[in-house]
């Protein structure tokens, strides 16, 4: 893999990996595109981390807030402050957990085809139609129901099917429940850190058993591009979501599902 690969590939995983677009379609349309081959699992831990870093810093003070209530409210048993958006938080990634434990195996044996990407690239970007523009939900993430944790949960444990996105479906669910758009999109991307940390930490104990031999100024860049797209992308979509909506990432979706399909298909 040279600079020009890495960068690339880190900077599709940065912008992918929190717009409801479906970072596995491009991942994997990029390299047969270019002909490129596989990055290598250790790369793929440093895009992860990069993301990672990048949502982490930019929610950073609700984050510290979170934590400490939290705590707080673990200790006096009650709810404080800002702790019923962290166990939402917590909760909200149980499904997910809990499907990548029992399905990961047949999910990357059976799930990972061009075929099956385009397939629930399409399908989930129409859900994403639908439910924005059904939705006029004006609530925010503070307003979440229990109910509301669990509907938006088990949709990103769909997401472990290559293609749906995870942050595409977790708006569409968010805005079936009734949040406002910006909502919806905060409180995906607070749901991202404890499952990136989850997929980063599988991924992490896959690279240990693999051996795998890695550049480490490879992963830097990776690390480093991804961090920064991740986050300038963070920031971009929250400020303009709530004015342009879902439409044009749905319009995304089915032509980049078409192309899959073009490519795929015969």
């Amino acid at each position: 893999m040279d600079w020009i690969q890495a960068t690339l590939l880190a900077l599709l995983q940065g912008i992918t990996e929190f717009l409801p677009i479906s970072s596995s379609a491009h991942l994997i349309l990029l390299p047969v595109v270019a002909e490129w081959e596989d990055q290598g699992l250790a790369f793929d831990v440093a895009v992860h981390v990069g993301s990672l870093a990048a949502v982490v810093t930019y929610f950073r003070r609700e984050l510290a807030t979170m934590a400490r209530d939290w705590f707080a409210s673990v200790v006096q048993r009650r709810t404080v402050g800002e702790s019923r958006l962290a166990w939402a938080v917590l909760w909200g990634t149980v499904p997910v957990g809990l499907a990548g434990l029992l399905f990961k195996g047949f999910i990357e044996g059976e799930l990972r085809g061009p075929l099956v990407i385009a397939t629930t690239t399409v399908v989930f970007g129409l859900a994403l139609w639908w439910a924005d523009a059904r939705g006029r939900g004006a609530r925010d993430e503070h307003a979440l129901r229990w109910r509301d944790v669990l509907i938006v949960g088990l949709a990103q444990a769909i997401a472990l099917i290559p293609g749906t996105s995870r942050s595409g479906i977790t708006m569409t669910a968010g805005l079936l429940v009734g949040l406002s758009r910006e909502a919806a999109a905060r409180f995906s991307f607070l749901l991202a850190v404890p499952v990136i940390l989850l997929a980063g930490g599988l991924k992490g104990l896959d690279l240990i058993t693999a051996a795998e031999p890695v550049d480490w100024s490879m992963i830097a860049v990776g690390t480093a591009v991804s961090a920064a797209s991740a986050y300038l992308c963070i920031a971009a979509f929250l400020a303009v979501i709530q004015r342009i909506g879902m439409l044009p990432f749905v319009i995304y979706r089915l032509v980049l599902g078409a192309v899959l399909f073009a490519l795929f298909a015969g």
